[in-house]
């Protein structure tokens, strides 16, 4: 990588930082300020939901015109400038309608975060694709706990709609970075793959399975730790800046792990277990917050999620990308977001459903009971992968004595 390169690297990063934040700065009092304006749960679950549904449907299609157009220069700049947008629909409508346009635009923004992971990444060799992946998570991890720590000092002080103009800074700054991204294309993308072709990476099994995977994964996350811990919190009589605190912690730790994903750290372990691991803790989790009657307990296991964010989340998107052929990245990332974000819709919607008719703890026990199938799943795969890769050295032993 040359410093031209680096730069340009480096000065993505910076953009993430400022996009993710813009996403980010007003979450950890979204619930409870919905709940406030009389909004029952239920409606809050769609809202957040929101967010999903237009990554759900627009992030293949971003991807696939992202390989085929390879002007990633330009998502990054229309993507930026929703994320800053989708805060100017909450200062607009400050109710329920407002805030599910905003989810709306933001799920939009985040449609073409695509573009900024496979810019950044090719930047960087074959070997290195885990560490690139970990470094432009971290910065994502790095601009929500910002966003969070912001809010956190400031929400009670100046309220949710300067937190929203707040976001709208940052995505304008943002948006004004991208515009000095150079513009020329990789060189990997010099031979051009028919519609056809991008659409048949949508059938790698590889694919689909690490993207299911992350689909619970990011599921979980957008039904505890962006929504309905808070509310389990403040229910403790936990104040916003102590909902705030148990936002940072979780986000701090998300940043601390994806850290770690990109140095030797995750050399301790195989694939396999991290992501196996992961599951089985991130499902603990779910059992064991709204068994508790302390805030601090809560705040102390909100470090657990940190690692599905910071590790499991690395490991998935690199091991998602690892069959697929360089020209077909973008749609093959579009379809893995895609996907992910179906868990990022549905989850919260589900677990609002299950609160409202039911119980919180029962919410979140369906929340567990998906982490344990997700972290079989892995299992099963895996061990399968290890078998078949005996039996093929077994009969490379048999050739080779023949």
């Amino acid at each position: 990588m040359d410093n031209t390169q680096k730069k340009q690297a480096s000065l993505i990063l910076w953009i993430v930082v400022c996009f993710w934040f813009a996403q980010y700065v007003y979450i950890p009092y979204q619930t409870t300020y919905l709940i406030l304006e009389s909004i029952s749960s239920n409606l809050v679950g769609i809202i957040i939901g929101a967010y999903g549904i237009s990554q759900l449907m627009l992030r293949l299609p971003a991807g696939i015109l992202a390989d085929l157009s390879s002007n990633h220069k330009l998502f990054i700049i229309v993507g930026s400038l929703f994320a800053g947008g989708a805060s100017l629909s909450r200062i607009l409508l400050p109710d329920d309608i407002g805030f599910f346009l905003g989810n709306i635009l933001s799920g939009t923004a985040s449609a073409t975060w695509i573009s900024f992971m496979i810019l950044y990444m090719s930047f960087f060799s074959q070997n290195d694709q885990i560490r690139a992946t970990s470094r432009i998570i971290m910065a994502n991890n790095a601009g929500m706990l910002l966003g969070f720590v912001t809010s956190t000092l400031l929400y009670d002080k100046v309220g949710m709609m300067m937190i929203c103009a707040f976001s709208l800074s940052a995505g304008l700054i943002g948006f004004v970075l991208a515009f000095f991204l150079q513009s020329t294309k990789p060189s990997n993308y010099t031979n051009k793959v028919s519609f056809k072709e991008l659409i048949k990476v949508t059938a790698n099994k590889n694919l689909v399975l690490f993207s299911c995977l992350a689909l619970v994964q990011q599921g979980v996350q957008m039904s505890t730790t962006m929504s309905f811990t808070n509310q389990i919190v403040q229910e403790l009589g936990g104040s916003n800046l102590i909902i705030g605190v148990s936002s940072i912690i979780y986000m701090l730790s998300a940043v601390v792990f994806a850290r770690l994903a990109s140095t030797k750290f995750l050399e301790i372990m195989s694939m396999k277990r991290w992501i196996c691991f992961s599951f089985l803790f991130l499902g603990i989790y779910c059992v064991l917050v709204p068994q508790t009657d302390s805030i601090v307990l809560v705040c102390l296991l909100q470090l657990i999620p940190g690692i599905g964010t910071g590790i499991l989340f690395s490991l998935l998107t690199s091991s998602a990308m690892q069959t697929i052929p360089e020209q077909k990245r973008s749609t093959a990332m579009g379809f893995f977001q895609a996907v992910y974000a179906l868990g990022m819709t549905v989850f919260p919607i589900i677990s609002g459903s299950i609160y409202e008719h039911l119980s919180m703890k029962y919410a979140f026990i369906f929340l567990a009971g998906m982490c344990f199938l997700a972290g079989t799943v892995s299992l099963i795969h895996f061990r399968r992968q290890e078998k078949s890769g005996r039996g093929v050295d077994k009969k490379r032993e048999v050739y080779h004595q023949v």
